[in-house]
């Protein structure tokens, strides 16, 4: 068929996605999800279980039916062209799909000539992924002896054997420990500056956070806010000044303080001593409050600028954090047009 036509230096477009599933739970599946990936890019897809994620992921990547609305992928309708998407995508799932019998080397083999890939252009190409994810060393060696991240690397690797410009990555990095995330991280960073453009679901924010070129975050099916980190973390309030003290006695001193260079409401923490507040002019207001303070007669242990961090931003949209938020970002439970 012919290929379709797609927004500008879009690889994925997705309009209107609807997914459900009899018998399951209202907002179980997709209802009217929208995406657009530009190409050479990371899209982090957020979301808590059951908000869509990999139902999305299995429907671009032509695993799943659609019940309406439409998408590409690379170009070609998921749907009418199904064959011609595979063609141009990979897909890591959750878990490792090597054979742990079988080395590292072995398994790249194995899948290239599974890949259509003649013995010695297997040979080669298991090679050239075996030196790319830094498993030169490790190529003879039997699978069942990696450790966790060496087996996601070898998991993208394979992936990768006939190197697809889209790749799908579901949450790549469940079960590994930080070092082994970090791997994985280098690795799928490596492919996007490589050219490849790479859909990743996750719950672990921080990995968006160091990932993701753009984030869209899902709740109950359809998208309740997207941006870069940084436009996420700046609609939730801007800067927040922490304020830990020594003494829980100074906490109502130190929030009356904080008041005065507040954009929004401050936070106080009685347990860990800790007094937060929204502020907007960043520099303006730490120095004001520090000066407050001491004139005041408290003398906090730590006082640090930040900005609102991902989980943040994910913990308001979820419906689990009560404080107000700016434009851009909906409250828990806003109808968000699809």
């Amino acid at each position: 068929m012919r290929r379709q036509d797609a927004k500008a230096g879009s690889a994925i477009v997705a309009d209107g996605l609807r997914k459900g599933y009899a018998g399951a739970p209202p907002g179980t599946g997709l209802n009217g999800f929208d995406l657009e990936v530009a190409a050479g890019t990371v899209c982090g897809l957020l979301g808590p279980n059951g908000a869509g994620k990999t139902t999305a992921v299995r429907i671009l990547a032509t695993l799943l039916r659609p019940d309406g609305g439409r998408a590409s992928v690379a170009g070609f309708d998921v749907r009418t062209d199904a064959r011609r998407v595979r063609e141009r995508i990979g897909l890591v799932g959750q878990y490792a799909a090597v054979d742990e019998i079988l080395s590292g080397r072995q398994n790249l083999e194995m899948f290239g000539r599974l890949n259509h890939l003649s013995a010695a252009q297997a040979r080669s190409r298991a090679g050239e992924l075996l030196e790319r994810f830094s498993l030169a060393d490790a190529g003879p060696r039997s699978v069942g002896g990696y450790s966790g991240g060496m087996r996601r690397r070898l998991d993208l690797a394979v992936s990768l054997i006939v190197a697809p410009p889209v790749l799908f990555v579901d949450e790549p990095t469940t079960g590994l420990d930080p070092a082994a995330r970090r791997q994985v991280w280098a690795a799928v960073r490596d492919l996007v500056d490589a050219g490849t453009t790479v859909l990743l679901t996750t719950q672990y924010l921080e990995e968006a956070d160091r990932l993701a070129d753009r984030i869209v975050m899902l709740g109950a099916g359809r998208v309740v806010a997207e941006g870069t980190p940084e436009e996420l973390k700046s609609a939730l309030g801007g800067d927040w000044l922490d304020v830990v003290l020594a003494d829980a006695g100074d906490a109502e001193t130190t929030r009356a303080l904080a008041a005065r260079v507040a954009s929004g409401e401050v936070q106080v923490d009685a347990g860990a001593c800790r007094v937060s507040v929204p502020v907007s002019e960043r520099t303006r207001a730490l120095v004001t409050l520090v000066t407050a303070l001491g004139d005041a007669g408290v003398e906090p242990v730590d006082v640090t600028l930040r900005r609102p961090t991902l989980d943040e931003v994910f913990l308001h949209l979820t419906g689990d954090d009560p404080r107000p938020v700016a434009a851009g970002v909906p409250a828990p439970g806003t109808e968000v047009p699809a």
